[in-house]
Order: C-alpha cells, then sequence, then structure tokens
C-alpha cells in the first residue's frame, strides 16, 4: 500500500478513487494503533485490553479501541499521550480551553509537514495559487489557526502576511496597499472588517483586490457566509479543525460549497450517537469522533470532538471522493436545554442571518424568571434598514418572534437594537450569555 504515497505527491491526494482511500486507510490504522502504543495512556488502556494493532485493519475493527475524550486529555496532561521522545518534539500548541481547561498538543517535524500538505491541499482546491497575497488574520502562538495556514500558504509559494488577529484599520490598510488576494479569518470578524471598510468609504469590490476568504474556527452557517461574500465581494470556504488533531484543515470545502471534504488519508471519521455511543449511518447527525491515522507525535484513537455533523452520503459534484461533513452545526457543550427543549445557538443565528433587515452581530441572554427559563435574543438592525418606523419595527420583531418558536418549539423574546451598538471582539464571538439560576 506504501505504493499510493510513493505515487502522488501531496497535492494529488485528492485524485484518489473511493477503494484507494479506503484501502490506504486499512493500511495506516493498525500503524496508528502501534503508534499510540508508546504513549503511556494507550499502552495502559490498550495493553490492559489486550488489543493486537495488526488486527485493527477495517473501521469495523474501530468498535473494539476506547473512546478518547478531551476529558482523558486534560488527566493525562502534560506527556501521558505523547508517543515520542521529547527530543522529536519540534511544537507544542495549547488548545483553546473554550470549554473547561486547555491542553497541550505535540508535532514531529513530520507531523508539521504533513499538517501543512493538508490544509495547502484545501487552498490549492479553492482556487490559492502561488501568484495570490495571502492575509492572514488569525491569532499566531498558542492557538492554532495562524500558523495552521500560514506554513501551507508558503507552501504554495504565497507571499504570506502574518497580520494575526484584530487592528482592523491596519488590516485594510495593509489589503489596500500590499494588494491582498486571500485572507483567513473568524467569520464574525469578516463581518466586522466589511463594515469598517464601509466606515472609511471603502467598497470592497472596488477598492479592494480580494478574492478568497479563507473562514474557520467559529461555527457559522451558509447565510453568514452568504453575507460575507456579499459584503466583501468574494468566495468564502469553510475549513474546519480542532487542535487536538492538528489545528485547522481537517475538513475543508471545494468550489461545490457542499460540505467539507475529509483529508481521508490522515483521519478516519465516525459518527456517533453522543448518548449511546453507538455508531450512526452516513446521512444522520450526531457527534464526529476522529481517528488520526498519520500522526507521530500524539496519536489520537477514536476521539469525541464534541461536534455535531453528518456525513453526506452522496459524492460532492467536484469529483473529490473524499467523504464531506456537513457544515458544523455547534458543540454538544454549547446545547442549550431550555423548557426541556435542546437548542442550538446555530438554530438561531440560521433564522437571523437569512433575515435580510437584521445585522450581523446578535447576543442570546438566559435568565429565570419566576422558576421558569426564559430567552431572549438581542439583534442589532441592518444599517440600511430604517428604524424610526415603530410599526414597522413591531411587524419585524413579531415575524422573527414566529420564525424562532416554529424552530425552537417555543417563543423567545426578541429585542431589535441599533446596528454595530452589541459587544464585539476581535476573537471568537460571544453568542450566548446564561444567567440562569442553578
Amino acid at each position: 500500500m506504501s505504493e499510493i504515497s510513493q505515487r502522488y505527491e501531496f497535492y494529488q491526494f485528492e485524485e484518489l478513487k473511493r477503494d484507494e482511500i479506503e484501502a490506504l486507510q486499512n493500511y495506516r490504522l493498525p500503524q496508528a494503533v502501534a503508534q499510540a502504543l508508546h504513549a503511556p495512556w494507550y499502552a495502559d488502556r490498550l495493553g490492559s485490553a489486550n488489543i493486537n494493532p495488526e488486527k485493527i485493519t477495517t473501521r469495523a475493527a474501530l468498535q473494539y479501541l476506547p473512546f478518547t475524550s478531551k476529558e482523558d486529555l486534560r488527566a493525562g496532561m502534560p506527556w501521558e499521550f505523547l508517543a515520542v521522545p521529547k527530543s522529536q518534539v519540534v511544537r507544542m500548541h495549547y488548545s483553546s480551553g473554550t470549554i473547561g481547561l486547555a491542553t497541550a498538543v505535540y508535532h514531529t517535524a513530520g507531523d508539521i509537514r504533513r499538517w501543512s500538505e493538508c490544509v495547502a491541499r484545501g487552498m490549492l482546491q479553492v482556487g490559492v495559487t502561488s501568484d495570490d497575497i495571502f492575509q492572514n488574520m488569525m491569532g499566531y502562538g498558542l492557538f492554532t489557526g495562524g500558523l495552521g495556514l500560514h506554513y501551507p500558504a508558503e507552501l504554495i509559494g504565497c507571499m504570506t502576511i502574518p497580520a494575526g488577529a484584530g487592528h482592523t484599520q491596519r488590516q485594510i490598510e495593509i489589503m489596500q496597499k500590499f494588494g491582498t488576494t486571500v485572507i483567513h479569518i473568524l467569520p464574525s470578524y469578516a463581518m466586522r472588517t466589511a463594515h469598517s471598510c464601509g466606515e472609511r468609504g471603502l467598497h470592497p469590490q472596488e477598492d479592494l483586490s480580494l478574492r478568497i476568504a479563507l473562514v474557520g474556527a467559529e461555527p457559522h452557517t451558509p447565510q453568514t457566509r452568504a453575507r460575507i461574500e456579499e459584503a466583501l465581494g468574494i468566495k468564502a470556504y469553510n475549513c474546519y479543525g480542532l487542535s487536538e488533531m492538528c489545528g485547522p484543515g481537517v475538513a475543508m470545502e471545494c468550489p461545490a460549497q457542499e460540505g467539507l471534504h475529509l483529508r481521508e488519508d490522515h483521519y478516519l471519521a465516525e459518527i456517533i450517537d453522543p448518548d449511546t455511543r453507538e455508531p450512526l449511518p452516513d446521512g444522520e447527525e450526531g457527534e464526529l469522533v476522529l481517528t488520526t491515522l498519520t500522526r507521530e507525535a500524539m496519536p489520537l484513537l477514536r476521539y469525541r470532538t464534541r461536534d455535531i455533523t453528518r456525513i453526506l452520503p452522496a459524492q460532492c459534484p467536484c469529483g473529490d471522493q473524499h467523504r464531506r461533513i456537513a457544515p458544523i452545526l455547534g458543540r454538544i457543550d454549547d446545547m442549550l436545554i431550555i423548557r426541556g427543549t435542546n437548542v442550538y445557538p446555530m438554530q438561531i443565528e440560521r433564522i437571523l442571518m437569512d433575515t435580510p433587515e437584521v445585522g450581523s452581530n446578535y447576543l442570546i441572554n438566559l435568565d429565570t424568571v419566576d422558576e421558569m427559563d426564559e430567552m431572549t435574543v438581542s439583534i442589532e438592525l441592518s444599517d440600511s434598514y430604517p428604524p424610526d418606523d415603530v410599526r414597522q419595527l413591531e411587524g419585524l420583531r413579531q415575524q422573527i418572534r414566529k420564525r424562532l418558536a416554529e424552530e425552537l418549539l417555543f417563543r423567545p423574546e426578541v429585542k431589535l437594537v441599533e446596528p454595530h451598538s452589541l459587544p464585539a471582539t476581535d476573537g471568537k464571538a460571544e453568542r450566548v450569555q446564561d444567567n440562569r439560576r442553578r
């Protein structure tokens, strides 16, 4: 099976046929299990279960392996999941710690190279070339977002600008001065950048050279993506990843924009019921579980990502036969239980971003009133919507309440507020404030 690796340059792995992809996964899976046994945590768990790597050669055999969770990584900090000598580790990243304590993730030089190649493949697929000027507007340092696309852009041959996050006016000045054509950016910050252009009297379609945005690190709806594309006059492509796997690039959209292609030669994906842990068939929504196939420093087996998605069963129109996942609906940890109903913030965002009268920012407040859960959604109005017609505003408010009630099965309160009046940050958007009594 090594002839597949020898036959293809890194950017040609998108050309693999379905049977070749599955054969390569089956070839690499026992090697991944064997590598994991070098880590003390897996040596203990797999050794006590008498797991023989040579027997784990198919997707069906995954059932014999234990799941790995974020809690396991925290309990094993700092070295229990390291599978190589420390002298072979060339980089450490820290997960964002959005939920609970952050965890360390280690990389060998080979891990960094393969990670860069995975991301570069996705960038090439959507049309990034060595002629592009790439402005990386993600945070550098312990967060994987910045470096995760910096090296792939250089691998392609782009002139790469490590702008980092924030400093919006400077970002726009760099775009103007150097003719930036491709950006890597948070979805919420992309909308802020578009607004800042307007404040400066700039029209992105006319005054900037942008043509592609790679967006990630925040779950976002297709409606939000459409707004980014319209506001900046570009094509925006979703990029999914998580620090525990490597960072961005586990799955990326192609030009068809009909789901995100998994890099299946490096990651084996399952969808499970998060409660029963039973596997779900393609097309059914559940928790994404990932197994690394080529990681050296920190291989992870059946890692529970806590992200909710589904495998799209049909082949992509682009012809790429790597399986696709739907855009992330949200995290299990983000799920809100309100009056006995499970609610994901993305359900609310989908409705709001499909309403042209509202802006790009919103905030969900949860409170306890008379021993009952109450939800209030504060929504910025669009710059172009006239806020002085009271009757029209009330009609819009009731319209949004009705649509939210149909989606959520209860009727939240809705407040319409002035454009750009809600808190905004240069980092990940804070969408929920939970003030309920526990």
